[in-house]
């Protein structure tokens, strides 16, 4: 009972590292990577669907993305779309392939993306510490129905905050390297 909520928890948190990591990749430094572009959705016959579903992502060269679609008509929808997005990024068409330059990043836009990527560190470590408590209620509920005595339920708390403690040093590990990452020039 007590290692099936305590592999349960494990696995919630090694998810929420997982996201933590996902959502990092859209971050943008000033390397051209198409994973920048997985979030953007185009108009394609009336339906919003993924650009890699309609175009091919590829990289050009370190500062640059290439996208190639698969369809004549649906060059200007992904360019709109690309425009329309949070990215700040400004794709340039030649024909059928659109190219789209990544713009250095200044300064004060490394600082701004620093405290960015701080903020949805902190919300993984939030979601960490929910999985724990979740974890411990379960304990107390197993101790409330006499399933468990006070000292497994002590010991299973102290394992479930051990496996937290891991966690959060996964969260500060992705953390840092992705400021390392922001604030190389």
């Amino acid at each position: 009972m007590i290692d099936e909520i305590i592999e349960d928890a494990e696995t919630r948190m090694g998810k929420s590292v997982e996201s933590l990591r996902a959502e990092l990749t859209k971050i943008r430094t000033g390397r051209a990577h198409p994973s920048l572009l997985d979030h953007i959705t185009v108009e394609y016959y009336g339906t919003a669907t993924p650009l890699s579903q309609v175009a091919n992502v590829s990289v050009e060269d370190a500062r640059t993305l290439m996208i190639t679609p698969w369809e004549k008509d649906m060059v200007a929808p992904i360019e709109k779309a690309i425009m329309k997005s949070d990215l700040g990024l400004n794709p340039a068409t030649a024909g059928t392939v659109i190219r789209i330059p990544m713009p250095q990043l200044t300064e004060e836009r490394r600082h701004d993306l620093v405290r960015v990527v701080r903020n949805e560190a902190e919300n993984g470590r939030i979601a960490i510490r929910n999985i724990r408590r979740d974890a411990n209620s379960d304990f107390k509920d197993l101790l409330k129905e006499k399933e468990i005595t006070e000292d497994e339920s002590r010991q299973a708390e102290d394992r479930v905050q051990k496996l937290t403690d891991s966690f959060v040093a996964k969260v500060d590990e992705v953390l840092a390297a992705k400021e390392a990452e922001l604030m190389e020039v």
